[in-house]
C-alpha cells in the first residue's frame, strides 16, 4: 500500500469492540442492548448488531485454502462452478427423452428424471430416455418413488454394455433407505435386506467412479419445519449411519463415503444457508476422517442443493421467483456441487415450458450476468458469515451428538426423538407465521386483493398433501408441508363460498386523527384481505352516523373502526351502537380503554400482536364460512 494511503490511516486511531458498543448504547438512549439488536435464531444462538476481525481469532479453519481439508472453504481450488439440474417427471420415456434433449441445449447441466409411479426400469427403457444423451458431457440422477435399486442396477448395466469412458460418466442414484424409513415408517424387508441391497449398488457400480448410489435426503427435514441446524444435524447422523453400517458389513469407508450425495434443501435464510453448506462440508469431512480413509479426498462431502417447498405458496405465486432466486443466490455462494431451482408452479401442478425456462435462466443469470461461479468460496473475508458458519457447525455437531449418544439415527427415529424435534421446531415457525413474526409474502402479509381462485383441483392438491405414512408403520413419521397451508385453507375457503354467495366485505369506518385512521385502515384491509375477502377504505367520516349508511349501503358484513386511541373511548361505542345488529363490529388497535369497549360490548379487536391465524379462523366461524 503507497505510504501516503498508510499515513492517512494512521490519522483515525483504532476503535475497540467496546467502544463501539459503548456508541451504540449511548445512541440507544436507555433502550436494552440485547433485547433491541440482538436477534436470537432457530437455530438456538444469538446474533449479534456487529463484528469485527477480532471475532475470528478463534476459527482455526482461516488458515486453510478452498479444496483443502476439513473444505469448509470449498472441494474446489480454483473456481466455484456448479452443475445446473433441471428435473424431469417421466411419465412417458420418450416424451421426458425429448424433454432433456431440449434443456441440454438452453444451459442445463445436469438431469434429474424423477419416476414418481412404481414402474420397473430396465435397460432398454433407459435406452429410449438417454437416447442420443452423451452421459459424459451431462450429469444425469434418478429419484424413483419405488423399484430405486432396479433403476440403479440397470443404469450400471446400461452404462457398463456402452460405448463410454466409464470414469467421465457422473451421475446418482437416490438411494436413501433411512430417509425412507422416516417418511414411510418401516422397512419393507428389514433393515438388513437393505443394507445388503446398498453393499450389492457399490459393489456392482465400482466400476463407475463418479456413479453415486447412496443418497442423505436431507431436504426432507427441512421441507417439515426444521431448522437450518437441525436439518444438518439430522443429515449428518443420516450419513453417519450409513457409514456405521455398511463398514460393519466389511465395506471399505472410502467406497461407501464416495457413494454418498446430500440432497439438502434451501430456505429464505440467505446468510443461514451459506454458512450451513460451509459448516456441512466442515462436520462431514471431521466424521469421515474419525473412520480413517485411506485419503483424505474421501472426505469431501458432495452437495445437491434444491429450493425448498417450505415456503412457497399456492397464492400469489410468482412471489415464488423471488424466494426461489435468494435461494440459488445462497445454494451457490455456500458452494453447492449442483443447484436444483423448482419450478414457481410446482407445488400445485405439473412445471410448464414458461416455469421451466424461469427455473433455469435463475441458476444461468447467477453464472453468466452475476458471475457466481468464479470466484472460489465468495463468502470468505465476511466476519459474519464466517461467524455464523461456525455457529451453525457448533449447534448441528451438539444436536449430532445427542443422537449419537441415543445409538445413532436409526436409534433416534425409533424413539421418536428426531421427528419431536422437526415438529417442536415446525410449531413454533407456525406459530411466528399465524402472528406474522415470520412472514410470507402474499399469504399473511400483503395479500394480492384481487387474487380470486380459478382451479379448486389445484387448490385441493396444493393442501391435502399426501401422507406418506405406511398403514404398518411402527414409528411417526417424519411429514413435510408448507407454512402457508394453514392461511391458504381460509383463503380457499372464502373463495370456493364466494362462487355461490357473496364474498364478504370489511368496510373501513375511518374517522377521527388522518395519520392513525390512515395507518389502522392499511392495516386492517391487509389483515382481511388475507382471508380473501373484500375490503373497502375510505378517506374519512366526519361522524359515525356517516361512517354507518356508508357502511350499509356498501353491504358490508365487517365494520372496522380506524381512529386514534384517544378518539375510542368516545366513538367506538358510538359506532358500536349503530353496527352491531347489521356487522361484526371490530375495532383496529389495542386502546388503553379495551376494557371499557369490552364491558360496553366490544369483542373485536385487530392490532400487531393479534394471533392473525387463530382471528381469521374465528371470523370465518361468524361469517358462517366452512
Amino acid at each position: 500500500m503507497a505510504e501516503k494511503y498508510i499515513k492517512l490511516f494512521n490519522e483515525f486511531p483504532p476503535v475497540s469492540s467496546e467502544a463501539w458498543k459503548e456508541k451504540v448504547v449511548a445512541d440507544l438512549k436507555g433502550a436494552d442492548f440485547d433485547r433491541k439488536l440482538v436477534w436470537r435464531t432457530n437455530e438456538g444462538f444469538s446474533v449479534q448488531p456487529f463484528y469485527r476481525q477480532e471475532d475470528l481469532e478463534k476459527l482455526d479453519y482461516l488458515d486453510t485454502l478452498p479444496g483443502e481439508f476439513p473444505y469448509v472453504r470449498g472441494t474446489k481450488t480454483n473456481n466455484n462452478d456448479w452443475l445446473v439440474r433441471q428435473n424431469i417427471v417421466v411419465k412417458d420415456l420418450a416424451e421426458a427423452n425429448k424433454k432433456a434433449l431440449e434443456v441440454l441445449m438452453k444451459g442445463v447441466t445436469s438431469l434429474g428424471f424423477v419416476f414418481k409411479e412404481c414402474t420397473e426400469v430396465t435397460v432398454d427403457d433407459l435406452g429410449v430416455l438417454l437416447k442420443d444423451i452423451c452421459l459424459e458431457s451431462v450429469e444425469v440422477n434418478f429419484e424413483a418413488k419405488c423399484c430405486t435399486c432396479k433403476v440403479a442396477e440397470a443404469f450400471t448395466e446400461y452404462v457398463l454394455a456402452g460405448n463410454w469412458e466409464a470414469k467421465n460418466i457422473v451421475a446418482s442414484i437416490s438411494y436413501d433407505p433411512f430417509g425412507s424409513y422416516l417418511l414411510y415408517g418401516r422397512f419393507k424387508k428389514g433393515v438388513d435386506h437393505v443394507l445388503e441391497q446398498a453393499q450389492n449398488l457399490i459393489k456392482k457400480s465400482a466400476e463407475i467412479p463418479k456413479y453415486r448410489v447412496l443418497a442423505v435426503n436431507g431436504k426432507n427435514f427441512g421441507n417439515a419445519g426444521a431448522s437450518v441446524s437441525q436439518e444438518l444435524a439430522f443429515s449428518l447422523a443420516q450419513g453417519a449411519e450409513y457409514l456405521s453400517t455398511l463398514t460393519d458389513a466389511g465395506v471399505a469407508v472410502e467406497d461407501v463415503a464416495k457413494n454418498m450425495k446430500f440432497n439438502l434443501s434451501v430456505s429464505a435464510n440467505y446468510f443461514m444457508e451459506i454458512a450451513k453448506l460451509r459448516a456441512g462440508r466442515m462436520l462431514w469431512a471431521q466424521i469421515v476422517k474419525a473412520y480413517e480413509p485411506k485419503c483424505e479426498c474421501g472426505c469431501k462431502m458432495k452437495v445437491h442443493a434444491e429450493t425448498g417447498s417450505w415456503n412457497k405458496t399456492f397464492y400469489d405465486p410468482y412471489v415464488n421467483m423471488l424466494r426461489t432466486q435468494t435461494e440459488a443466490m445462497s445454494a451457490a455462494l455456500g458452494g453447492a456441487d449442483s443447484i436444483t431451482v423448482l419450478p414457481f408452479n410446482a407445488i400445485y401442478e405439473d412445471p410448464t415450458t414458461f416455469s421451466d425456462r424461469i427455473a433455469r435462466n435463475q441458476q444461468l443469470l447467477l453464472k453468466e450476468e452475476s458471475h457466481f461461479d468464479k470466484i472460489v468460496d465468495p463468502g470468505a473475508g465476511s466476519y459474519y458469515i464466517e461467524e455464523l458458519t461456525a455457529s451453525i457447525a457448533d449447534e448441528a455437531w451438539k444436536l449430532f451428538l445427542e443422537i449419537q449418544d441415543k445409538g445413532g439415527f436409526l436409534a433416534a427415529a425409533k424413539e421418536g426423538f428426531i421427528q419431536a424435534k422437526v415438529k417442536e421446531m415446525a410449531t413454533k415457525r407456525d406459530m411466528n407465521i399465524a402472528t406474522r413474526r415470520e412472514n410470507l409474502l402474499g399469504i399473511n402479509q400483503f395479500p394480492n386483493f384481487t387474487e380470486r381462485l380459478d382451479k379448486v383441483e389445484l387448490a385441493d392438491e396444493a393442501l391435502n398433501a399426501t401422507d406418506l405414512t405406511a398403514e404398518d408403520a411402527e414409528i411417526e413419521t417424519l411429514k413435510p408441508y408448507r407454512g402457508a397451508q394453514a392461511f391458504e385453507t381460509i383463503r380457499v375457503a372464502t373463495d370456493k363460498y364466494s362462487k355461490d354467495n357473496k364474498r364478504p366485505l370489511a368496510f373501513m369506518l375511518t374517522i377521527g386523527n388522518l395519520n392513525f385512521r390512515k395507518a389502522r385502515a392499511q392495516f386492517a384491509c391487509n389483515f382481511f384481505a388475507v382471508a380473501g375477502y373484500d375490503v373497502k377504505d375510505n378517506n374519512g367520516f366526519a361522524t359515525v352516523e356517516e361512517g354507518n349508511a356508508a357502511a350499509r349501503e356498501a353491504g358490508a358484513d365487517i365494520v372496522v373502526i380506524c381512529s386514534s386511541d384517544d378518539e375510542y373511548a368516545e366513538l367506538a361505542p358510538a359506532a358500536y351502537n349503530l353496527v352491531k345488529d347489521d356487522a361484526i363490529f371490530v375495532v383496529a388497535g389495542a386502546p388503553a380503554c379495551t376494557d371499557e369497549l369490552k364491558a360496553k360490548g366490544i369483542e373485536n379487536f385487530i392490532h400487531v400482536k393479534s394471533n392473525l391465524l387463530e382471528d381469521l379462523k374465528g371470523y370465518q366461524a361468524k361469517l358462517g364460512i366452512k
